[in-house]
């Protein structure tokens, strides 16, 4: 990937990058929507990920270009504005610098960018987070500056919070700055604090994208955000992370509906978490399966962010041998669902799950073997 995407910087700028860096996408292992609670999530990043080059400017101008939109965008130095229509894949980045000036840190002047990437779009697999990271490590190696890596994860949620306008909790960035082959990140989101859990031999990752909308910053996140503070405020705590089911069930009357789905919901899935983690490291794989399914069932159930596509890839992964558990990954709403596995399943299996969803919705989803890869990674440096 290195050398196509030096290859393709000259053919846009007419020179060579000065600077590589890249991140990973990442699964969403178990946790869902509990990390802007602040509960615990377990992710694993992927070897898959996003790629920026880059080369400095002496003129201040800032250039962008990315592989899934033609042309090249161009701001003023020193600016920072929103880009709406073609341009907004651009917000990304321009958020990461934006994010990086209001703490401090040093950025470029001028610069030629591009960002190229090998993870699904829109997948529930966090390309954003996967630009966030590597963006931010390009921009710091251009400026002669370096951050911690907690720094690093930080700003890139700063720039999805504050910049894109998509309220996530800290596992996209955490796991695609702290992942590493072979292990599951584990977040204590209140932390935040970050660790690692050995990911049992024998595991493997399915991910079937449904190429339905996924699409965070629509509302529907947003939305399922507000619900969870509504119901941490009734229960009369600072985050649904310090809730217990006693105290859900003591103050249910008092909750609307859908606030109480939602905490519900959330409560039980941080137990989840803490649970699979132990079963992880007991090796109990069938174990850490039922807890996938029972996650996607309260995702369905009680925070309602499935779709009849995932429900649907569930299910079919459920029935078959090789599969200890299945669930959405991500925000839902869309995207993909994921399957954690034995060697026994294999690509006949995903063929046959894939000619069913064909004869469901009329469409095959994108199939993919998920290996677990390293974190954001500066791979060449300033000259």
């Amino acid at each position: 990937m290195k050398e196509v995407l030096s290859k393709r910087f000259r053919e846009v700028y007419s020179r060579d990058p000065e600077i590589i860096a890249k991140a990973p996408g990442r699964i969403e292992f178990i946790g869902n929507h509990t990390d802007y609670n602040g509960g615990p999530v377990l992710g694993a990043a992927l070897d898959r990920c996003v790629w920026v080059a880059l080369a400095r400017r002496d003129d201040g101008r800032r250039r962008f270009a990315c592989d899934i939109r033609p042309g090249i965008l161009e701001i003023p130095a020193g600016t920072t504005e929103r880009q709406t229509g073609s341009g907004s894949w651009a917000n990304y980045p321009i958020g990461v610098l934006a994010a990086m000036r209001a703490s401090g840190t040093a950025v470029p002047a001028g610069f030629d960018y591009l960002a190229a990437s090998s993870v699904p779009m829109g997948a529930g697999l966090s390309s954003s987070a996967a630009i966030e990271l590597s963006s931010c490590l390009a921009f710091l190696a251009a400026a002669g500056a370096s951050v911690p890596l907690e720094a690093l994860v930080a700003i890139g949620r700063k720039a999805e919070n504050e910049f894109v306008g998509v309220p996530c909790g800290i596992l996209d960035q955490g796991v695609s700055g702290f992942g590493r082959v072979d292990q599951l990140v584990y977040i204590d989101c209140r932390g935040p604090r970050f660790d690692s859990v050995p990911l049992p031999a024998g595991s493997n990752f399915w991910i079937f994208n449904t190429h339905t909308k996924h699409a965070l910053i629509d509302g529907l996140y947003s939305a399922r955000h507000q619900e969870c503070m509504e119901a941490a405020k009734v229960i009369g705590v600072p985050l649904l992370v310090d809730a217990t089911p006693a105290m859900l069930a003591a103050t249910e009357k008092n909750l609307s509906r859908t606030a109480y789905k939602r905490a519900r919901h959330v409560i039980d899935e941080i137990a989840r978490v803490g649970q699979a983690v132990t079963a992880l490291r007991a090796g109990d794989l069938p174990a850490v399966g039922k807890l996938l399914l029972a996650s996607h069932r309260s995702s369905r159930t009680w925070f309602e962010n499935s779709s009849p596509e995932l429900d649907f890839l569930v299910d079919c992964l459920e029935a078959e041998p090789g599969v200890y558990g299945a669930r959405l990954t991500g925000g839902g709403f869309g995207g993909a669902a994921m399957a954690l596995t034995s060697d026994q399943f294999g690509e006949k299996a995903g063929n046959r799950i894939s000619e069913a969803y064909l004869a469901r919705f009329g469409s095959k989803p994108e199939i993919i073997h998920a290996r677990t890869g390293d974190g954001a990674t500066l791979v060449t440096g300033a000259k």
